[in-house]
């Protein structure tokens, strides 16, 4: 039996443009010197290819239209004019043609040549944009050549028997959609130490476009990558590049064809360099995204206001372009895990830090305090095992000795053999002061108190049957912590914090300094594993970390044959740190989150799961802001984000997920099917 079509509403919830997220393209055609023609045709071949694919533009190499490498014939009149006439050619093809092109050609115009790029779209030149600087060192003598275009204004010219602006201080927006708006420099312009697509990205624009030749050297293609990577982080921009391959010149020089995209410093696509059959390369850029951080970050406000006056002078090109119908998935790897890198000497690196982060914050509470020692309540549980391998590296930094630290374990009345097991193993690898006490009696007695019907040993296993016991443990700790002259340290992680999923006020909420505050679950397996690869401590410790990564994560507070699965309550924490990252770091629209998660995901978990899983998670994340208005001091860890109401996370107590769900529920199909 066929499958049904989805919906339109699903296929619109399927569409990427949907989403805030713009396609483009880039190419590096085999080149044929000063040969336009030839030239305008290859590149037509590509344009017709990203057309098919739905992008929204086509970037080409610097002089793509007649070869950069050139020299003299760049001054002739046959090969102006067949440029020229190849312009002509690509207007008339453009009519047919969704993508916007940029193409590389040299322009004559008022007794100059002007090294250029010519943006084509639907019939018409969009404008025609100059190089801002030419360099004359080196290899490289282009002011034999080109003249040098005016940095302050934009003129009105009349090109190829129409009407078009010329000028480097252009960005160029979409009708519909101003998050859709991009700037065009050439090569040597982003090697200056002030690139034109600074003030491009002030001006508005979204997304930099670089159209180069660059030979390439030993070591260039990683010069390319920084410059790249580092003006789409200052600009907080999307940077494509593609330089020229195959084709080119080679009397004095080489040419690898590279072809990279990145967004606010993560690299989204990249080509084949020295290909002999060059591919078109695509880059879904998240333009919401990056107008959602230029509004948080008030440093880039900053900047465009010192030059609001310069800016005030640009042009503003808008342009018409029907954006895509009908599903059009992503074409971009997303991390699955965004607090936990998926490249493993990045990941190395960032387990580093984090645990380092971790044990400072720790070591210096210590020191400020002047305390000697700590009390941690150790379950065998992922939390409790990163913060007891934080405290023992905490105190062998400041010279403190492990016995210092009071590891007590307290089973209660669901409390597994592995559990407890595991607990004494790594408190006595360690050489902590190890502890046991039952809270059974003190739980029952309570219970009894509050006439509760689990105390006459009925099966009533709900909220109270639970925190008299979570609040029994906390409080044992605090009172030994008075007696022992130390404070607590915290074990509780940011996915509990976001889920809600702890005890308030006299439970594992609280303590005096929690080191796991500002780390997601996901990251602490991961930290675990890696202080065990990594051999900080004994044999022992390390086969005991590795046995505890294998447990089921569970809160061990009702009693059943099978184990208590804090995830089939919460979710499973791998979405739920995947859905937490992209509200509170960027604020996303959760229909977005969603399309995100089935980008991700979806080859593990159905439609149905993430979209509950996301339900799930809105309801609880905004019903538990109470608990993360009064949490301990603890240290910020991930970029993506804390929840203290003292730093990245502020919001009332008082506020439901209304809105949120709302959106959600009118912009996401019940089904995909």
């Amino acid at each position: 039996m066929a499958r049904a079509k989805p919906s339109v509403h699903a296929e619109r919830f399927l569409n990427l443009y949907t989403h805030g997220f713009v396609r483009v393209a880039a190419c590096a055609p085999i080149v044929a010197p000063a040969d336009p023609t030839a030239n305008a045709d290859r590149i037509l071949k590509f344009w017709r290819e990203a057309d098919a694919e739905k992008a929204a533009v086509l970037l080409t190499p610097e002089l793509s239209l007649t070869g950069y490498a050139i020299d003299d014939l760049l001054l002739q009149d046959a090969l102006l004019g067949a440029t020229e006439a190849a312009i002509e050619q690509l207007k008339e093809q453009s009519k047919k043609l969704f993508p916007i092109l940029i193409v590389g050609a040299p322009i004559r115009l008022r007794g100059a040549l002007y090294n250029c790029a010519v943006l084509i779209h639907r019939g018409e030149v969009l404008g025609v944009v100059p190089k801002s600087f030419l360099p004359n060192y080196r290899e490289f003598y282009e002011k034999r050549y080109f003249g040098v275009a005016s940095d302050r204004h934009v003129h009105a010219i009349s090109f190829l028997g129409g009407g078009t602006n010329f000028g480097a201080n252009q960005i160029f927006f979409h009708s519909d959609d101003p998050d859709f708006s991009f700037h065009v420099e050439i090569c040597e312009d982003f090697w200056a130490p002030t690139p034109p697509s600074s003030k491009g990205a002030l001006a508005g624009a979204n997304i930099l476009f670089n159209l180069s030749a660059s030979n390439i050297t030993i070591g260039k293609a990683e010069d390319r990558a920084v410059l790249c990577d580092s003006q789409s982080r200052r600009a907080i921009a999307a940077y494509v590049f593609a330089a020229a391959g195959r084709g080119e010149s080679t009397t004095d020089l080489a040419w690898d064809g590279q072809i990279i995209a990145y967004e606010m410093g993560e690299k989204i696509a990249e080509g084949e360099r020295f290909s002999r059959d060059p591919k078109l390369v695509l880059a879904d850029i998240d333009v919401g995204r990056i107008a959602q951080e230029r509004i948080r970050v008030g440093t880039f406000r900053d900047a465009a206001a010192r030059l609001r006056d310069e800016l005030y002078l640009w042009s503003r090109i808008r342009f018409e372009q029907e954006l895509p119908k009908g599903a059009l998935p992503l074409n971009r790897k997303l991390d699955r895990l965004p607090f936990v890198p998926d490249d493993p000497a990045k990941r190395d690196r960032d387990c580093f830090e984090a645990y380092n982060i971790q044990v400072s914050g720790l070591a210096q509470r210590i020191e400020a305090t002047n305390t000697k020692r700590v009390v941690i309540g150790v379950s065998g549980g992922l939390d409790s095992t990163q913060a007891l391998i934080v405290a023992a590296r905490a105190f062998d930094l400041i010279g403190l000795p492990r016995a210092n630290i009071i590891g007590v374990t307290m089973p209660g009345f669901a409390t597994s053999d592995a559990s407890k097991a595991n607990a004494w193993a790594l408190m006595r690898a360690l050489g902590i002061d190890a502890r046991e006490v039952s809270i059974e009696p003190l739980a029952q007695r309570m219970l009894e108190d509050l006439d509760h019907p689990a105390a006459r040993g009925d099966p009533v296993y709900d909220i109270a049957y639970e925190n008299v016991q979570a609040g029994l443990r906390t409080d044992y700790l605090f009172r030994l912590a008075n007696k022992e002259g130390g404070f607590v340290v915290g074990t509780g992680d940011l996915s509990e914090l976001a889920l809600g999923w702890c005890t308030y006020g006299v439970g594992d909420h609280m303590s005096h300094y929690n080191v796991n505050g500002g780390a997601p679950k996901t990251l602490i397996q991961y930290l675990i594993r890696w202080v065990a690869e990594s051999k900080l401590f004994n044999a022992e410790a390390s086969a005991t970390l590795l046995r505890v990564l294998d447990s089921e994560i569970s809160p061990e507070l009702i009693p059943g044959a099978a184990p208590q699965s804090t995830q089939a309550v919460v979710g499973p924490y791998e979405l739920q740190d995947f859905n937490l990252y992209w509200l509170t770091r960027y604020g996303f629209n959760p229909s977005k989150i969603l399309f995100l998660a089935w980008s991700a995901w979806r080859e593990k978990y159905s439609y149905a799961e993430l979209r509950q899983w996301l339900q799930v998670f809105l309801r609880r994340f905004f019903a538990n802001q109470y608990k993360r208005s009064a949490v301990p001091n603890g240290p910020k860890i991930v970029s993506g984000g804390a929840l203290s109401p003292r730093g990245d996370w502020r919001a009332p107590s008082d506020a439901a997920a209304t809105t949120w769900l709302a959106e959600f529920a009118g912009n996401t199909p019940d089904a995909l099917d």
